[in-house]
């Protein structure tokens, strides 16, 4: 049993040395900018009061946030770790626990902000397809602007031990795995895993941890956006603003959402996404080899497949490394006994 349950992920945290530069960004990346007592806060259309903070100083990821769902969660689990629970002095107000997980992040669960009234989504407009033909005698009319973010999905974190992590983040977060990416049989490299909110519907990740080479940090944060024109919208608002594209636009196999990944100015990789799986905690986890980590169901494939990327000195010597730990494994098997 975990200390706690968290219901969500809140938002991620981040250092920069120019804030205009990274308010540009955002919104240009769909998000409402604002800044208050020094820090630059990006907020969604659900009505929670921030997805994205970054403070001064040099640029850096500093934490991921989660949210509990009662303030007695985060007594409960100030009291397990031994630590204080606090005002949270931000917009929303609420209570904060603040913790370093076993990499070094910093890890901040926030319970009874307050919480605004939604604004309108972006349009979601009936559909004509091959079976069905709602939209009669009715147009479609887009006007180029912005995606609009609605709120904020995932983080995914790269881990020296991906056990000791999941461990620790199942044990005090009562996280459920929905994919499990293994590099070769019983050879994990890590998992997607997602809050547990029993029968309730909960996203197909939350978190992302991955066991690779190369310095620690955040690979991405993920954010939902109203629909497929939305995202394209985004993804041509970005475009035209010059803004460095990552990967994108195409379909994931694990939580099969559409994706469009980008680089804030400091080398931050965001996502927009939408139409990702849901699961309920009577699902059961699955194992997928690491080819379907970075295949796609249709789209751009990832820029170390396409050529526009060389794949990392630190990839190639860990998977080197990896292909002989398996041949000698194989090698040890005795004759006519399967491995």
């Amino acid at each position: 049993m975990s200390i706690i349950r968290i219901e969500d992920i809140a938002h991620v945290r981040f250092a920069a040395p120019d804030l205009d530069k990274m308010r540009a960004f955002l919104n240009d990346f769909g998000m409402h900018t604002f800044e208050t007592d020094g820090r630059l806060y990006g907020k969604g259309n659900d009505g929670r009061p921030f997805v994205h903070v970054t403070q001064p100083g040099e640029a850096k990821f500093l934490a991921v946030g989660f949210r509990a769902e009662r303030v007695a969660d985060l007594e409960k689990l100030a009291a397990a770790e031994g630590v204080a629970i606090e005002d949270m002095e931000e917009p929303g107000g609420g209570k904060i626990v603040r913790l370093i997980d076993p990499d070094g992040y910093g890890v901040e669960v926030v319970a009874g902000q307050c919480k605004s009234e939604a604004t309108p989504a972006f349009a979601d407009p009936e559909r004509n397809t091959a079976s069905a033909k709602p939209r009669f005698r009715s147009t479609i009319r887009l006007d180029p602007a912005p995606a609009h973010v609605r709120r904020i999905g995932h983080a995914v974190l790269k881990v020296r031990d991906f056990r000791a992590s999941e461990k620790w983040y199942k044990d005090r977060f009562g996280f459920l795995t929905s994919d499990e990416v293994e590099a070769a049989k019983d050879v994990p490299l890590g998992a997607f895993m997602r809050c547990d909110r029993g029968d309730k519907p909960a996203d197909h990740h939350t978190l992302f941890l991955a066991q690779l080479p190369g310095p620690l940090g955040l690979l991405h944060a993920a954010f939902e956006v109203a629909n497929l024109d939305d995202l394209m919208l985004g993804h041509q608002h970005l475009k035209a603003k010059k803004r460095e594209a990552a990967w994108g636009v195409g379909r994931h196999i694990m939580g099969s959402q559409i994706f469009d990944y980008w680089k804030d100015p400091f080398g931050n990789e965001l996502e927009h996404w939408t139409d990702g799986d849901l699961f309920t905690a009577a699902d059961p986890p699955q194992k997928q080899p690491i080819s379907a980590l970075l295949a796609v169901q249709w789209g751009a494939p990832h820029p170390m497949f396409a050529g526009k990327m060389p794949p990392p000195a630190g990839l190639i010597a860990f998977f080197t490394a990896l292909n002989i730990r398996i041949k000698r494994l194989f090698s040890r098997q005795p004759k006519g006994n399967p491995a």
